[in-house]
């Protein structure tokens, strides 16, 4: 397994963690556990490896929120999604607007089916301010993503499925 690989994953598991910090469903003790798991990858990877992280999960759930588009019901991606996205962020105290413009590019990358990551990779490094803006998109399109399935949780068996998909890529790599 590559070094990249094992960064990787740590790194998309501790970005989705982060976000989950959010979610009001999330008891004190898982509070604290994600902190710590959080706390423990960015000491290890680094904070611009949880950033990349948080860039890649923004992407998954977008690009999963509108797989359905152009089909009558399914949300529309550059009328409904980024918008209501992005005004969603507004909402939060801590969250930067001027980095809202970045997140909204990573979100259009994502369902125009470019590699978010790639895409976010050619502007430099992600400042932490940024992060955070991910981190809340994260939480909005995994709250949504629940909501429009009608089914509490949905968001994490999706998160599951990706989490299995790296740890298999992680293995073919060794």
């Amino acid at each position: 397994m590559t070094r990249d690989a094992v960064v990787a994953g740590a790194a998309v598991r501790a970005a989705w963690e982060s976000s989950r910090i959010l979610a009001p469903e999330t008891s004190n003790t898982q509070r604290e556990q994600a902190r710590r798991l959080v706390q423990e990858v960015m000491d290890t990877h680094g904070n611009g490896e949880v950033a990349r992280g948080s860039v890649f999960l923004a992407g998954v759930l977008a690009a999963y929120l509108t797989r359905d588009a152009g089909s009558p019901g399914a949300i529309d991606p550059l009328e409904d999604l980024i918008p209501t996205v992005i005004r969603k962020l507004s909402a939060f105290e801590t969250a930067d607007p001027a980095q809202a413009p970045m997140a909204s590019g990573v979100l259009t990358a994502a369902v125009l089916g470019q590699d978010a990551v790639a895409w976010r990779d050619q502007y430099g490094p992600v400042p932490p301010t940024e992060a955070l803006n991910h981190t809340f998109v994260i939480w909005l399109l995994s709250d949504l993503l629940d909501f429009s399935l009608e089914k509490p949780g949905a968001a994490d068996e999706i998160m599951q499925e990706t989490f299995a998909s790296i740890a298999t890529e992680e293995g073919t790599t060794s």
